[in-house]
């Protein structure tokens, strides 16, 4: 398998950056994750809306257009030949003369195998809550400290992930977007969190009988939803079967399921 360094390809065991880069020496990085289907990415352009908007938070100075960046992408996915893919884009902060200062950023593109499905799991989530607020929420940085540093907690309390609320307000996943259902609204959270792409597609969707709502919730309302699930480029929609120990719903996730369904039929489309 070859990974891409500044648009350079090097098979795996010899794909290196130094250790003079701040993503090492300060964990000061973005990323995006984006996923192939038959050797297509899939939303490309959302993803590199966001890409780019995170270096810009970051005052990161990136060094190549989307046409160049786009290319790099496609070699590699000819190189690889890997149909069904996830590819990851890091921008770390470039190799620092005193281990702090912003220097030129390195561009890697990694790109894994990801297994595909077409139908919601028969098996779904559970979360465990956790009192924390991210860092700069609104961009994708490569600081999964807590998330990485809780695996053990998880671990301890018969989960399968972190649901992130602050000071009960429910936030999000690390590595997902959260939603619940009532009895005629899917509601998401607004503040603090990062916008996903699969959050996005969600939120424009036609669901009938069902309004999209974008508000803040607490902890109190994930216990009595109808439903609950998390969003993401991999997962799609997900069923959430217990957050906290504590049953959500009554198990049969119609809703997600519709919602699902039609995320996939968006997906397709975009194979086109």
């Amino acid at each position: 398998m070859e990974i891409s360094i500044n648009f350079k390809l090097y098979q795996e065991e010899d794909a290196k950056i130094s250790v003079a880069d701040l993503s090492i020496q300060r964990g000061f990085g973005i990323f995006d994750f984006l996923k192939t289907i038959d050797n297509k990415p899939i939303f490309i352009e959302d993803y590199f809306n966001r890409f780019y908007n995170s270096a810009k938070e970051m005052n990161m100075d990136v060094c190549f257009n989307r046409e160049q960046l786009r290319n790099g992408i496609h070699e590699l996915i000819r190189s690889n030949n890997i149909p069904n893919s996830g590819i990851k884009m890091i921008l770390t902060g470039g190799f620092s003369e005193n281990g702090y200062k912003m220097a030129k950023p390195n561009l890697i593109l990694v790109q894994t195998p990801l297994l595909v499905s077409n139908t919601l799991p028969t098996k779904g989530l559970s979360l465990v809550s956790y009192n924390h607020q991210r860092q700069i929420p609104h961009v994708k940085t490569i600081d999964y400290l807590q998330a990485i540093r809780l695996q053990n907690f998880v671990k301890e309390n018969d989960a399968d992930d972190l649901l992130y609320h602050n000071n009960n307000l429910v936030r999000e996943c690390p590595r997902a977007n959260f939603f619940i259902v009532t009895e005629n609204e899917i509601i998401t959270p607004k503040n603090q969190i990062l916008s996903g792409i699969t959050r996005n597609k969600i939120l424009n969707l036609n669901i009938p009988n069902y309004s999209f709502l974008i508000r803040d919730f607490t902890l109190e309302e994930v216990y009595n939803a109808k439903e609950a699930f998390v969003s993401s480029t991999t997962k799609n929609a997900y069923p959430i079967i217990k957050v906290d120990g504590k049953q959500i719903g009554n198990g049969k996730n119609e809703v997600v399921r519709q919602i699902n369904d039609a995320l996939l039929a968006l997906v397709s489309a975009d194979q086109i």
